[in-house]
């Protein structure tokens, strides 16, 4: 190199600091938004008891897992824990269908995935209302250009056999939706020959099982189930973000008999299927799973395998029992009249008289750090909710509860009537 260049070569060298410093300067007096002075503190957040409808409690177990380090969403390891969720889920579902996984989104978007892969544009859907779900399902299906013919009953009501089968025979649908676990009132549906009666009358069944699995007893298979799907956040105890959904024999077939493509490529039943080794092919890559999320819902399946879906159903129905005759002791109207028809694990009870519902959720809250819920959608201003699920149904909780509502009885104002 001639002395020349080697002298450009150290001139260049001791200006780039100059350059850079200058440039460095120029980028930062571009910014006009500056660091959140909320960011720069630490997080903070308070420990409460949460008997609301959802979410619940996180065990330290399931806390822990979700708190492991990553690792790649194609990794074997985490291919085996994709398969061991999905025997837990055919395990909490009791079923053995092949296409039964988990969806990285929360139980809304079970319901979507569940609706969307079985109806088509034109298709005729008849949906049971009785509460909030029923009414977002009636939603979902005509966003999706289904014909949606609704059956509706009372608050706090459930739908008999021959509700059922009268809507069946007038509409002739193509798909039933209903809710087991209707947590905006409290209701459980019972479900023992919907799923003959609709494939009697050339129909699948969809049951939303997000506030009620693990709580109440349901049997996918036996009670001939075509689209079961439930949420990561309420018995199971895992933090929100994670759903499960499982699909019978005879509606795999019907969305391969599709003329069209599902509306949404996340939700395909297809690609997940694939992805979550349903359909026996190599797998092959859809969306980056949260694999966090898939180690939190591992070991809430498993914790409710070591517990027993039989232990499980009993736990959150003598806790239930005892719930409701602590609130008939102090006075209070439980919302659903029929003891068979209590949603184990979300109770409900009328707003008593006199009282603002916002006063006694506030109360409850911040003079006992526990958390229960108002209404919602059409039972808003109506009742109070209470949740009981997976860990957080247990005898001391109903009695700290108990505890915490007569004080909020005996503090709260009344309105003058």
């Amino acid at each position: 190199m001639c002395c020349g260049a080697v002298l450009s070569a150290v001139r260049a060298a001791s200006t780039a600091p100059l350059l850079w410093a200058r440039l460095l300067g120029m980028a930062t007096s571009l910014l006009r938004v500056p660091p959140p002075q909320a960011l720069l503190r630490p997080l903070a957040v308070p420990e409460r008891l949460l008997l609301g409808p959802g979410p619940s409690n996180v065990p330290p177990r399931i806390l822990a897992a979700g708190g492991r380090q990553l690792l790649g969403h194609m990794h074997p390891e985490v291919l085996q824990v994709m398969d061991e969720i999905k025997a837990g889920i055919q395990y909490a579902f009791q079923t053995q269908n092949q296409l039964t996984l988990a969806i990285s989104g929360t139980g809304h978007c079970a319901m979507e995935a569940a609706l969307l892969n079985l109806l088509e544009h034109g298709d005729t859907a008849l949906v049971a209302i009785n509460g909030i779900w029923g009414q977002r399902a009636a939603d979902i299906a005509r966003r999706l250009g289904a014909n949606v013919h609704e059956l509706l009953k009372p608050l706090g009501e459930y739908f008999t056999p021959w509700d059922i089968e009268e809507g069946l025979v007038h509409h002739k649908p193509s798909v039933l939706f209903i809710t087991h676990g209707e947590s905006s009132t409290g209701v459980l549906q019972p479900l023992e020959g919907l799923g003959e009666l609709c494939h009697r009358h050339g129909c699948l069944l969809i049951v939303d099982a997000v506030a009620s699995l693990g709580g109440a007893p349901i049997f996918m298979d036996r009670q001939e189930i075509d689209a079961l799907y439930s949420g990561s956040q309420k018995v199971l105890n895992v933090p929100p973000g994670s759903a499960l959904i499982s699909f019978s024999e005879r509606a795999r077939e019907k969305m391969l008999r599709r003329k069209t493509k599902p509306l949404s490529f996340y939700l395909d039943m297809g690609w997940l299927a694939n992805y979550w080794g349903c359909d026996r092919e190599p797998r092959r890559y859809h969306h980056t799973a949260p694999i966090n999320s898939f180690f939190s819902l591992r070991e809430g399946l498993a914790m409710l395998a070591e517990l027993g879906l039989e232990s499980s159903w009993e736990q959150h129905q003598a806790n239930c029992v005892q719930l409701c005759q602590g609130l008939h002791d102090l006075g209070l109207e439980l919302f659903v009249k029929e003891e068979k028809a209590r949603l184990p694990t979300i109770t409900t009870v009328r707003v008593p008289e006199g009282y603002n519902w916002k006063d006694i959720v506030a109360f409850l809250m911040d003079n006992h750090a526990i958390e229960i819920a108002g209404g919602l959608g059409p039972s808003l201003g109506k009742v109070l909710r209470i949740g009981l699920m997976g860990c957080n149904s247990t005898s001391c909780n109903v009695d700290r509860l108990l505890r915490a509502l007569r004080d909020a009885l005996g503090r709260c104002r009344r309105s003058s009537l």
